[in-house]
């Protein structure tokens, strides 16, 4: 059972920054780039760098990701040895146990089962990051240097660096200080959330820091500055390739946007890096002659008679006569009645857009663009308007959306 490396994905997040995306689902949960969900990024990332051992920490609105995840079979992590393991919170003898506290609490709490597998060194990853990594390599360079805990860190502007957790390092990349979300940051070197650590080395930081009844129980505010105050080696690995945290609705459909552009954001035809998901078994998807479409992707079981462009349509979608779909995510079972008009908006699962209805809007002049959303299950009557920037959570009834 002994595994020189376990994986630990933090995927309890509510993702409140979503709004109406994560009313249902955990952030992780949320679809991506036409057929993927967003913790589909970290897992594959794990197969691909040859970790079959990973523990899914879950938490809010679990019930959809735990059943997305079955057995890891589409990942391959259903292996007898290893393989892909649901952590939610639970209560021990004496009712003793709580909800996830912090990070570093909930690594806590499920110290026992890493333990099972004896790791030498645990990877800490988050469930909401589109990017692709080796976390070999990155195990590689931790053992090369010494380090107790490696950091993954990528450069990101001055001005962007407030934003971030900042690691100041010296000419050999070993982190002196570390700053969390610095007012005026001394280095755009930015934490990607991605950790390896020595496992000896944290079980005791995370004891410590389990018995410290003033600490939030988090990496980055205690783990980590209570090891750099202790004389601990940190280092910073550099991560050069593509990475987005898509925790707002702006970032989220940039990022998928990102996707039509293949030299700007995450490729999915790259057979040396593939991308793992649980696919819906759903049939061909079917272009009927009133349709136009351009530069978009479009996935199985959609059913389009109208205009789409610049736009991703997920499993299932209809798009019924003259329609029209603009810079758009429509995600799983939506449906676009005829007539209507969807541009820079995000339609969440199994909603429907009535006959004639209007969905945001294009940005003009220099006032940017506000995507406007709809959540699921949501019916937006006909001829009625989503505003660009609204947020639509419940049946309309009609007139407009703010």
């Amino acid at each position: 059972m002994k595994k020189q490396c376990v994986a630990m994905l933090l995927a309890g997040g509510q993702g409140s920054r979503l709004y109406a995306l994560t009313s249902k689902v955990a952030k992780p949960a949320v679809p991506f780039g036409g057929k993927y969900r967003i913790i589909d990024f970290p897992l594959s990332n794990c197969v691909n760098s040859g970790i079959d051992t990973v523990g899914v920490l879950t938490q809010y609105r679990p019930l959809e990701l735990n059943s997305y995840l079955g057995n890891g079979q589409p990942w391959d992590l259903d292996c007898f040895d290893g393989g892909v393991h649901i952590l939610p919170p639970y209560v021990i003898q004496n009712d003793v146990g709580s909800w996830y506290k912090g990070t570093a609490n909930a690594i806590y709490q499920n110290m026992g089962f890493i333990d099972l597998y004896d790791p030498d060194y645990v990877l800490i990853l988050s469930g909401d990051h589109i990017y692709k990594m080796d976390y070999n390599a990155m195990l590689q360079h931790h053992k090369k240097v010494g380090a107790a805990c490696t950091i993954s860190v990528l450069e990101v502007t001055m001005e962007e660096a407030t934003r971030f957790g900042i690691m100041n390092v010296d000419e050999n990349d070993t982190i002196y200080e570390f700053e969390e979300k610095p007012k005026h940051p001394k280095s755009n070197l930015a934490s990607m959330g991605v950790y390896i650590f020595n496992w000896k080395d944290l079980k005791h930081y995370l004891t410590v820091d389990e018995a410290d009844p003033n600490s939030s129980n988090d990496f980055g505010k205690n783990i980590i500055p209570l090891m750099l105050a202790e004389g601990k080696k940190l280092s910073a690995y550099r991560f050069k390739g593509y990475w987005k945290d898509v925790g707002t609705i702006a970032s989220l459909w940039d990022a998928n946007m990102e996707m039509l552009n293949l030299n700007g954001g995450i490729d999915p035809y790259d057979d040396s890096w593939p991308i793992y998901s649980r696919k819906p078994i759903k049939p061909p998807h079917i272009i009927r002659e009133n349709a136009k479409l351009s530069h978009s992707m479009i996935t199985g079981g959609c059913d389009v008679d109208g205009l789409v462009e610049n736009s991703i349509l997920f499993s299932n979608v209809t798009v019924e006569t003259g329609a029209q779909v603009k810079y758009s995510i429509i995600m799983p079972g939506a449906v676009i009645r005829a007539g209507a008009v969807v541009e820079y908006a995000i339609v969440a699962e199994d909603a429907e857009i009535g006959c004639g209805a209007h969905v945001g809007t294009s940005p003009t002049g220099e006032e940017g663009w506000n995507i406007a959303v709809v959540a699921s299950d949501v019916g937006v009557v006909p001829g009625s308007t989503v505003a660009a920037g609204a947020m639509c959570t419940e049946p309309m009834k009609g007139g407009a959306a703010e």
